[in-house]
């Protein structure tokens, strides 16, 4: 069974865009195109997709807006952002609200479709533009409240900087030399003991509290 996919873009052009390349894809099927951030949210109760592709800046409900909604009504819907816009604030309101993705239009198709794939399978996608912009911003510990890093197991810090490294389940059971099954485990536990809502957060949460660059563990 295909990726069920709504399109939500205020721009038809876009949308006829994104729709001409999408439905080449044998994985994927676009079953629904929304023009604002309230037509978004009703068509996703009426046709739950696996994926939105979401736009920021939109009429009547803007993207944010409108990811917060689906994510209250709807949390197992994957949100993929797709936009113009790449600064610090845009991006950490877009995860905040429950994006697991955040992608700019400028990306190459293959590039969208790969992006739409990992964020169905679960995993977080950051485009490169975007990263580079935030890091600033998320490393300083005062920009939000310090989780307790001291609670997580040695293993656990592991995983959590193998997921900063945007790696799957499946590369990450790779390279500790442990079962997925295992590693699914490890990630319920991170998210749990950090208060974190994804693989996302987890990864911007190791950033910005330096996990990665520990070496000490």
């Amino acid at each position: 069974m295909g990726i069920k996919l709504l399109i939500a873009d205020d721009h038809h052009v876009v949308r006829r865009g994104l729709l001409f390349f999408l439905k080449t894809q044998k994985d994927i099927e676009v079953v629904g195109e929304a023009k604002d951030g309230i037509e978004a949210v009703e068509l996703a109760q009426k046709l739950h997709p696996d994926v939105v592709l979401m736009d920021l800046m939109m009429p009547n409900m803007d993207g944010i807006e409108a990811t917060r909604k689906l994510k209250e009504c709807m949390p197992f819907v994957k949100v993929l952002i797709l936009t113009s816009f790449s600064d610090q604030d845009h991006v950490i309101q877009g995860i905040r609200a429950g994006a697991v993705g955040y992608q700019l239009k400028d990306a190459e198709p293959d590039e969208l479709v790969q992006a739409v794939q990992a964020v169905y399978r679960g995993e977080s996608q950051l485009h490169p533009k975007v990263t580079s912009h935030v890091l600033t911003h998320l490393s300083s510990p005062a920009n939000d409240e310090k989780k307790p890093i001291e609670e997580l197991t040695k293993r656990e810090k592991e995983v959590l900087v193998e997921i900063a490294k945007g790696k799957s389940n499946k590369e990450i059971a790779s390279a500790l030399y442990i079962t997925e099954k295992t590693v699914k485990t490890h990630v319920s536990n991170i998210l749990a003991k950090l208060n974190l809502a994804d693989r996302t957060q987890a990864a911007l949460f190791a950033v910005r509290n330096g996990v990665v660059e520990n070496k000490k563990w």
